[in-house]
């Protein structure tokens, strides 16, 4: 009997998934209660793929065998909760796809440094030969990467939201970057639900499969204090020296995984910045494990170019520098990013509030601050945290706006920084806009 899968969601994962279902003779309906993009549509109606825009006909929906929903789509709206309530499975991308994929999975979660560290791992696994995918996150949808390529392994980048939504999906090695408080209002505004969430990624692990994480994150100690998980367990750490894993000694990434020792000095990495020493720490064990050369790591480290919109150098202009982090959409991703200052910084910040907590910050403003722009439509909390710290705070409307305020505030030998430390949806359609917006307008002030 053929099985019938509805999908909620006409965008990446959607589609991939659509591929791939239609391909294993599953008849598919997609639908999505946005219009989809001219690019989706023309794939849907090639590969004719029953679908739907700007509207959920239920009927249709509700008699499925099987609902793959986008990550986006928060579990408490009315219709997953009709689902839940007809016992009609709920699953995400990654739990269908993995099904038709025998290949070695990579998984990489955590609240910052997770596209860094997926790019990175990628990047070395490529470099040394295999045949590796990344998708998750980044790029092509793994439905579509299982339906249309037949990759060796893949390098996943996954989010709390698409973890939420397995049952059966493993990664034989899993990297928990850190965990800090994001998108909490996804999860009832609780931080332990939240951690659970991203503690999923071990959820089918065994003894065969291995754990790689940040042990000088608290929250990630404390679960893994009160919780048993099978994998075996891969600490690294920037603050103290470990019998087992990474860590460092003497300006080196020292790694130590069973009888094997990699060793490399800092300064030959091409990122910076603690946060990113300890992303190459993961990445470099990740492909010890896989058995890849210790040599072809080393390379792999020190020409490794970083993900667009993460501390990325956009120009220098009368001797400004300008550097977009429109990744960073929570305090943590920014503190990591002012903590990389150098120079007197003007920092365009704002955008959609998500229960931010702007207090860990107020030692970095004080240090390397000298004017915010606000990029945001409600700045209030903005002006009322830094207000006293900083002389200068300026509201824009835009990201042109904002780089023109910035550059006529900047003095020589200044950094102008988009680190938003908030979600983008006010003024753009993602992050990605946002960064792209910043560095357009920052090139028309050549």
């Amino acid at each position: 009997m053929v099985k019938r899968l509805a999908i909620l969601g006409g965008g990446e994962s959607g589609v991939g998934t659509a591929i791939l279902a239609k391909q294993k003779m599953y008849e598919v309906f997609v639908s999505d209660k946005g219009a989809i993009t001219e690019k989706y549509k023309k794939v849907l109606l090639h590969n004719e793929i029953d679908f739907e825009e700007n509207q959920h006909t239920e009927s249709k929906i509700l008699n499925a065998d099987l609902v793959m929903k986008s990550p986006g789509i928060p579990d408490k709206v009315a219709l997953i909760q009709k689902l839940n309530k007809q016992n009609v499975p709920v699953i995400s991308e990654i739990e269908f796809a993995c099904q038709f994929t025998d290949a070695t999975i990579i998984g990489i979660t955590g609240s910052n440094g997770k596209t860094t560290t997926t790019m990175l791992t990628h990047h070395v696994l490529k470099h040394a030969g295999l045949h590796v995918g990344i998708a998750g996150n980044i790029g092509d949808s793994f439905a579509q990467q299982v339906a249309e390529q037949d990759y060796d392994s893949y390098v996943l980048e996954l989010s709390s939201y698409q973890l939420d939504g397995i049952e059966k999906f493993n990664s034989h090695i899993a990297i928990i970057t850190n965990i800090t408080p994001d998108h909490l209002d996804r999860y009832e505004y609780d931080f332990n639900k939240y951690i659970e969430s991203k503690f999923r990624i071990t959820k089918n692990q065994t003894k065969e499969d291995y754990l790689i994480y940040d042990a000088d994150d608290e929250a990630i100690h404390k679960w893994l204090e009160n919780n048993k998980i099978q994998a075996q367990l891969i600490p690294f750490s920037i603050e103290r020296e470990l019998e087992f894993g990474a860590f460092l000694k003497e300006d080196k990434i020292i790694t130590k995984i069973n009888t094997e020792e990699f060793t490399m000095p800092l300064s030959n990495l091409t990122l910076q910045g603690k946060h990113n020493v300890k992303n190459a720490m993961a990445s470099a064990m990740a492909a010890q494990l896989l058995k890849v050369r210790k040599q072809t790591i080393k390379e792999s480290l020190s020409n490794f170019e970083g993900a667009e919109h993460r501390l990325e150098n956009v120009q220098k202009i009368r001797d400004v520098q300008y550097i977009n982090d429109s990744k960073a959409t929570n305090v943590n991703a920014t503190f990591y990013a002012l903590e990389c200052m150098d120079n007197p910084t003007i920092w365009i910040v704002g955008g959609v509030d998500k229960g931010n907590d702007y207090h860990d910050l107020l030692p970095l403003v004080r240090e390397k601050v000298k004017a915010i722009v606000c990029l945001g439509v409600d700045n209030k909390k903005i002006i009322e945290t830094f207000g006293n710290v900083v002389d200068i705070i300026v509201e824009t409307a835009g990201a042109e706006e904002a780089v023109k305020v910035s550059a006529k505030l900047a003095s020589k030998g200044d950094t102008v920084l988009l680190s938003p430390a908030c979600a983008s949806f006010d003024l753009f359609d993602n992050y990605e806009d946002r960064g792209r917006q910043f560095k357009k307008a920052v090139r028309t002030i050549l």
